[in-house]
Parts: structure tokens; C-alpha cells; sequence
């Protein structure tokens, strides 16, 4: 058994009670809740179903901590859910490339599966083959922004990433953490609005909240 795995356990116990943690867009749909590991023969279906082997920290996540749930964003999906995504080779040279729809087998390009809900157009997903296997990888289906790699070695390296992050109190605008010092701005001006309804619309002109926009997805720090 990987030894990560009883650390992110303990880490994700402790994230909903901590009271200085970051705030994680989308984290109010799973709760930091995981669903129940997969069984083992699941996730070898699904890997013969699509002619592919998930990586090993990942398959070791799904069968032994949650098949679905907490994570960055709106959370991770369940394996019946996720999809084989290629790069779209079409594009300028310099340009964003986004990323097309697998469909069935044969494959012939270097394959990604869709495996966290970012919203709108967004993937997040892991590399299955080719030189990225193994890596998270975020992107953009119409080519808005990215590709980008993550760092992290693997799947548990970005995950426990994540969660220290979190535990930390730190901001990390790719992954759309709010810092409890950058949210300051909104919560007073949201306790304000209660008693003066124009106190939201000074805050925002005043350019106080210009430090906490909507991002778009990253790769989870350096």
C-alpha cells in the first residue's frame, strides 16, 4: 500500500474543521466527502471496456480511498463518468490547443481521461499514455487557455498537494483557492450588504476585491 494513501486520509479528515483553511471553488457540491472505494473487478472492467491500464496512484485512490467526491473543483467523477479525451492537433503553432472527444478504439493519439468536473468547458484530466501518463493535465474543450501541466508526479502527489494547500490557508489562484486574507474583502462587504445594500457595489468599484477574481483551472501550484 503507498504510504500517501493514510496521510491524505487523515488530511481530509481535518479540512472541513479547520478553522484558517482556503476556501475551494466548488467544495460546497462535495463536501469533502468521498464515495466508497470501487471495487477492484470495476475499475479492471472499465479499464478493458476503453483498451486502456490507469495509472497506478490513481487506481490505488479510486479502489482504496473514494470512487468519487472530494477534490479540487466540483470533485472527482465517478469512473463510469469519465471520458478519453485526446489533444486536438488542429490550431496555430503557439496557440492554446484544446481537446476533442476520444470516441471508441482504435486510439492513435495520446489519450487523457476526464476525470474531475471543473465547469463550463474546463477538463481536468489525467494522462493514460504517451509522455504525460500518469500526470494531471488542465485544459480548455474549445482551446481557450492551456494546456498545463501539473508538477506533481502523479495523482496522489497533486491530490495531497491540494489538501495542504488547503490545510495551509494558502491562495493558489489556478485552482481557484481563496486565502482567508484575500476573501476578507468580500466577507465584510457581504456583512455590510445586510444593513447598507450598496456597500458591495463601493467594495467592488473600490477595487478591493480585484486580488480574488474567477480563475481558470491550473496546474496546482509549481
Amino acid at each position: 500500500m503507498d504510504s500517501r494513501i493514510a496521510r491524505i486520509r487523515r488530511k481530509l479528515a481535518k479540512v472541513p474543521y479547520a478553522a484558517l483553511r482556503s476556501h475551494s471553488f466548488g467544495e460546497e457540491k462535495h463536501g469533502f466527502c468521498l464515495e466508497p472505494p470501487l471495487p477492484d473487478a470495476k475499475v479492471t472492467e472499465f479499464e478493458a471496456d476503453h483498451h486502456i491500464e490507469l495509472p497506478d496512484p490513481y487506481r490505488i485512490f479510486l479502489t482504496t480511498l473514494g470512487g468519487a467526491g472530494a477534490s479540487p473543483f466540483y470533485g472527482l467523477l465517478p469512473l463510469q463518468s469519465c471520458r478519453l479525451f485526446t489533444m486536438d492537433p488542429r490550431g496555430e503553432p503557439g496557440r492554446p490547443r484544446g481537446f476533442t472527444f476520444a470516441g471508441g478504439p482504435p486510439h492513435r493519439s495520446d489519450l487523457f481521461l476526464h476525470i474531475i468536473e471543473a465547469g463550463c468547458t474546463d477538463l481536468v484530466l489525467l494522462g493514460i499514455t504517451g509522455p504525460l501518463a500518469g500526470r494531471v493535465v488542465t485544459g480548455n474543450a474549445d482551446g481557450f487557455w492551456g494546456p498545463d501541466v501539473s508538477s506533481a508526479t502523479d495523482f496522489l502527489a497533486w491530490y495531497e498537494r491540494w489538501l495542504d494547500h488547503m490545510l495551509d490557508g494558502r491562495d493558489n489562484r489556478d485552482l481557484e483557492l481563496t486565502s482567508p486574507a484575500l476573501r476578507a474583502p468580500l466577507d465584510r462587504a457581504l456583512r455590510k450588504h445586510r444593513s447598507d445594500p450598496g456597500e458591495m457595489s463601493r467594495v467592488i468599484e473600490s477595487g478591493e476585491m480585484n486580488s480574488t477574481p474567477r480563475v481558470r483551472a491550473g496546474g496546482l501550484g509549481p
